[in-house]
């Protein structure tokens, strides 16, 4: 039988192939599976499941999250089923072993105010300032994903009708909406774009927003753009773009939106996922109620 190291190159060359698989997902993968490879005993041809397990529980004593736990052991089911299905391995060593589970944590989210405070907080008048305000507008006036805005494409932004083509996970196509604060904020970049990209003779890559070379700003580049901008803004706990994903949807239900818009807005799959966020404003409804209410845990005390 080939090496594991072969066996996992190809499986890799594979994963990265599949175009509803989200590239940040595959490397997540490769990472995983190497260290796996690493920590196994080179005369291991072939792991059992008593291999899966230690290395798991190993994971547990060097402290690393339950999630990152679960994204290892996953990791590992989906190159031990694709060897195991290839006649490669005779079982699947992971297919049985558990990991921790993950309790449910709600997500940090901005209030009103400080979504405000961020938007206007000392952005210049030049390429950066201009993008970097887009770029905070069109995360939170539509809810996507770091890497939905990475990928979104300048020709499929209207903003006549204030709508914006995005690809989400598993490549699904979906209309986010752009309120007028985000399309201007857009159109006030849209310029400095081009300007950019004829002094630079660079041919357009196609990407709405772009580096200082013309090239097309990275999931990270954007998330140091937000961390950025939060600290100027006076935010005390570290923001994500993530985070602005989470302010979208909490204020969207507090101000009376149903569940299955929000689903539907953030381009969730399974109507469950959208759920936490109704755990967040029902937390926020007990806080009010709480404060206000004469039999109120804290406002009914005698």
């Amino acid at each position: 039988m080939a090496s594991l190291a072969f066996e996992l190159d190809e499986y890799l060359r594979r994963l990265s192939e599949k175009r509803s698989g989200s590239p940040h997902t595959a490397r997540a993968y490769a990472g995983d599976l190497r260290r796996f490879l690493a920590w196994l005993p080179s005369d291991v041809a072939a792991p059992d499941r008593l291999h899966v397990r230690r290395y798991v529980a190993e994971l547990g004593e060097q402290g690393l999250a339950p999630a990152s736990i679960q994204r290892a052991l996953a990791a590992l089911r989906g190159f031990f089923r694709h060897m195991h299905e290839k006649g490669r391995l005779p079982t699947d060593p992971a297919k049985l072993v558990r990991g921790p589970k993950i309790g449910k944590h709600l997500p940090r989210f901005l209030s009103v105010a400080e979504v405000e405070a961020l938007l206007t907080t000392g952005f210049a008048n030049d390429f950066a300032g201009r993008r970097d305000r887009a770029i905070l507008e069109v995360l939170y006036s539509t809810g996507c994903r770091v890497s939905e805005v990475e990928g979104m494409d300048s020709k499929a932004i209207d903003l006549e009708a204030g709508t914006v083509r995005v690809t989400g996970k598993g490549n699904k196509q979906r209309l986010a909406l752009l309120g007028k604060p985000a399309r201007d904020a857009v159109l006030s970049w849209l310029p400095e774009r081009t300007r950019v990209l004829l002094e630079l003779g660079k041919p357009d890559p196609g990407k709405l927003f772009l580096n200082a070379r013309g090239g097309k700003l990275s999931s990270r580049w954007i998330f140091e753009v937000v961390v950025a901008c939060s600290q100027r803004a006076g935010i005390t706990t570290r923001l994500s773009p993530h985070g602005l994903r989470h302010s979208f949807a909490t204020h969207l239900l507090d101000r009376g939106a149903d569940l299955r818009s929000v689903q539907e807005l953030l381009g969730h799959a399974r109507l469950s996922t959208t759920q936490i966020y109704t755990h967040v404003t029902m937390a926020r409804l007990r806080e009010v109620y709480d404060k206000a209410h004469p039999h109120g845990s804290r406002a009914g005390k005698r």
